[in-house]
């Protein structure tokens, strides 16, 4: 152990080392950038923040989010916040004055 760092819980030649990662790059790989040419890193690394980030990331379901996505979450708090709205004008009583 240096500098704070602990060795990894894999061994040589374990493929669960690194699994996830090369997961993720092979489904960046796959899903983003095969097949088409960027002109400048900036193009690139700018295709890569909207996958990994706008879609990507809306799509992972949250366990703190009830087990959806970002989108699902959003999608269903504005739906529950319309139908409160409807439940409170439709229990409203006209005030009579006479």
């Amino acid at each position: 152990m240096r500098a704070g760092n602990e060795a990894s819980t894999g061994s040589v030649g374990d493929s669960y080392v690194n699994a996830l990662a090369e997961n993720l790059r092979m489904l960046i790989k796959t899903e983003c950038v095969r097949g088409r040419v960027f002109g400048t890193r900036a193009e690139a690394n700018l295709a890569l923040f909207e996958y990994i980030d706008g879609f990507h990331n809306g799509r992972l379901i949250q366990k703190r989010l009830g087990y959806l996505s970002p989108v699902e979450f959003e999608e269903k708090h504005y739906a529950d916040q319309a139908e409160a709205e409807r439940a409170n004008l439709n229990t409203r009583q006209p005030d009579l004055t006479s």
